[in-house]
């Protein structure tokens, strides 16, 4: 068949329609030509070379093509793997730009460059296959991008009041029989009212929503095992939603799904933020397969070894790591960037890996080129940017150390707030860190303590149900010997390993559960909550659910009684989150008066009602701490520019296996404190709840906390000298 083509145009890249026609426009440096591959419904493919080359960029216009139309590319030039070129026609290639992505990946010999007649060959990479591989091959789709937003606007959360819910779309709602069926685990599924309305009831502000760039549900190492690629870190387009998750069978009707999903979210106040993974892609090392772009320009796409370019620099443990120091592959990320934000609505992003894409070298670099680029960008700026601080390269764990505008999980957060609580060694001065918002890692670069995105757990690893269930992994659905996953999660299993019907085992981890929620949302910073954790999820010790597609992984919505209590008292704990600013402060504690309340912003004690010194800090024999806030010395204004005031709290920690006394510091006046949480109670909160002054104490059961609450308790005698000095 003939198909008239035109010149076009080098930009924008990928396939744009314009409703008369669409231009289509690949980059690659060291091509020697670039064939267009049309699909029809039959499957039959009619081949357009195009005819004009500029700037790198192959391009040519296609009048008689509209959305819907299936397409790819096959580039042409040397098959030469020493010098770190990989071109091979037989195969072919994803658009790195299409906006919409269709079909599976039927994996097989044909998606490798090379013959896998040879297999076991250690050097049957330098081999040149002839195999076609369109038959196996997913294709890219042509998509209208028109769309009614209806008046769509980002909800613009400020950091100091948002909570975020990491969530997996499909596991979300797949088992959520308050969905139609056919919704269930889709896009549309996530934007159904009820879905919403769990995300409202909960008190949640933001989704941060697992892998949704298209990718590859059946890579190679899993095709034997009958398992499939649930998290979805292997991206294969970074502006395609993925197709698995549209309800509809239409090509391309994925990209108005996920639209109307922001919107409805939007509508309902939810921000969402993307875990984009432009760290490595999923056509693994000098041994994978052929998808996109190793075929495209593999030396300009890809980190290669400088000494022989055959090999990948493999920052990220999967096989490769993507070349951001070419400055064709940092305008693909930011272009995807930009274009989830500005034509997606979506509102932020996680950057999985993030210290792999601010290698300029080797080592890791604050002031790269990405980070730069980021800091100017008039769109990318203002949106939410979260950091997964650490790569698998050498110096890659860098908690602390991203720059201004980046927010960052905080490993060490998890790391001590689990230890605190499972009664390990852990010093007193780091406990404080953490739960004051981690000063010590991100004060001094001038960020703030929405710096810190606090987390207990996250999609890989225990959830919090089996963080207190079990000392070990138990990963042996995943087909690998128990051997993938993490080996050392500082969890403890309350006694027994495991499912257990003990009573006492059950209320333990009951009551750590409460323990692990309260701390979290007490802390300065910004909360992330795992999904599911608020309802007791299990993954029956599997901390490494990548490949679990199944009931294993997804959300179970038929509650015990115990997951019905946990739900309620996370509920209620947001709310009070939200209800009193004390506890997500614009600044950091001072350690003293900041209005003239006459007593410092926060206050530190042993149970017994002494002031912890300088000496203290270092000390990991200290078990308990008793902290005051102060809800007259918040640094925090309101919108109009006025002081904003609280209550005042004290806040009683008791992490080891004994009850203690703790004393209401005598620096505080006679006041009334009333108790509002206790953990050790089954419901969290305590309604009427016992009323002390200081002559009283307080006993605080073993391994859970109290927080007492004092309306307008401000003054303190002697306390504001002996600190300010």
């Amino acid at each position: 068949m003939t198909v008239e083509v035109w010149p076009g145009r080098s930009h924008p890249l990928g396939a744009t329609w314009d409703g008369s026609g669409t231009n289509f426009a690949l980059f690659s440096e060291n091509a020697t030509g670039v064939i267009l591959c049309l699909f029809d419904e039959a499957g039959e493919e009619t081949q357009v070379p195009l005819p004009q080359v500029t700037n790198y960029v192959w391009h040519g216009f296609l009048p008689s093509v509209g959305p819907g139309q299936r397409y790819a590319f096959r580039v042409e030039g040397p098959y030469d793997p020493e010098n770190g070129h990989r071109f091979n026609a037989n195969k072919l290639l994803l658009d790195p730009y299409a906006k919409a992505i269709t079909g599976d990946i039927r994996f097989g010999p044909e998606l490798f460059g090379f013959p896998m007649d040879h297999f076991g060959d250690r050097d049957r990479d330098l081999d040149f296959s002839e195999a076609n591989s369109a038959q196996a091959m997913p294709k890219s789709v042509v998509i209208d991008p028109t769309f009614d937003w209806q008046g769509d606007i980002h909800p613009d959360i400020s950091w100091d009041s948002t909570i975020i819910y990491e969530v997996h779309v499909r596991g979300f709602t797949q088992q959520n029989s308050e969905i139609p069926e056919e919704l269930r685990g889709t896009y549309a599924g996530m934007a159904h009212p009820a879905a919403i309305a769990h995300l409202k009831s909960l008190g949640i502000t933001a989704v941060e929503l697992l892998p949704v760039h298209h990718y590859d549900v059946y890579p190679g190492h899993l095709v034997t095992t009958g398992l499939h690629n649930y998290w979805g870190y292997d991206s294969l387009g970074y502006f395609a939603p993925h197709a698995g998750y549209s309800s509809s069978g239409l090509h391309g009707q994925q990209v108005r799904e996920f639209k109307e999903m922001v919107k409805a979210l939007h509508a309902a106040g939810i921000e969402v933020i993307l875990d984009v993974v432009y760290n490595h892609t999923g056509e693994g090392n000098h041994l994978g397969p052929t998808f996109s772009f190793r075929g495209i320009d593999n030396a300009a796409y890809y980190r290669l070894v400088e000494t022989s370019p055959r090999f990948y620099m493999d920052f990220t443990g999967c096989g490769n790591s993507l070349n951001v120091r070419h400055p064709q592959v940092l305008k693909l990320i930011m272009d995807s960037l930009r274009y989830w934000v500005l034509e997606m609505h979506v509102d932020g992003f996680r950057f999985d890996l993030a210290s792999a894409l601010a290698r300029e070298l080797y080592e890791v670099d604050r002031l790269s080129s990405f980070f730069d680029i980021i800091h100017q960008d008039p769109v990318l700026s203002t949106t939410k940017l979260i950091a997964e601080p650490w790569d698998l390269g050498e110096g890659g764990y860098q908690v602390g150390n991203f720059p201004l505008l980046w927010s960052e999980w905080n490993g060490k957060y998890r790391d001590t707030i689990r230890d605190f609580w499972r009664g390990e060694h852990y010093s007193l001065g780091d406990f404080a860190f953490r739960f004051t918002g981690s000063s010590d890692l991100y004060q001094d670069d001038g960020r703030l303590p929405h710096a810190s995105i606090n987390f207990i757990t996250a999609h890989d690893g225990f959830t919090l149900n089996d963080l207190v269930s079990y000392n070990d992994k138990h990963n042996e659905a995943n087909g690998e010997g128990n051997r993938d996953g993490e080996s050392y999660n500082r969890s403890w299993n309350c006694g027994v390993e495991g499912e257990s019907d003990n009573p006492k085992i059950l209320a333990l981890r009951a009551q750590q559960r409460r323990n692990f929620l309260a701390t979290l949302m007490l802390s300065q910073g910004v909360p992330m909550l795992l999904g599911g954790d608020e309802m007791g999820r299990s993954t029956r010790g599997n901390n490494n659910t990548y490949c679990q597609d199944s009931e294993l992984s997804w959300f179970n919505w038929r509650l015990q009684e115990g997951d019905r209590e946990l739900l309620a008292f996370s509920k209620q704990l947001i709310e009070f989150r939200q209800s009193h600013p004390i506890f997500s402060r614009h600044q950091w504690f001072f350690g003293r008066e900041i209005h003239g309340s006459g007593v410092v912003d926060i206050g530190w004690f042993h149970p017994d009602g002494t002031t912890i010194d300088d000496r203290e800090w270092h000390d990991s024999s200290t078990k308990a701490i008793s902290i005051f806030l102060n809800g007259a010395e918040i640094p925090n204004l309101d919108s109009k520019g006025q002081r904003i005031f609280d209550d005042s709290f004290l806040l009683f920690f008791n992490p080891s296996e004994e009850a203690l006394l703790f004393l209401i510091p005598e620096s505080i006046e006679k006041q009334e404190w009333q108790v509002m949480i206790d953990t050790q109670v089954s419901t969290g909160f305590v309604d009427d709840g016992k009323i002390y002054h200081r002559e009283h104490s307080v006993t605080v059961a073993a391994r859970s906390l109290m927080v007492l609450n004092c309306p307008h308790c401000f003054s303190m005698v002697g306390f504001n000298k002996a600190n300010k000095d």
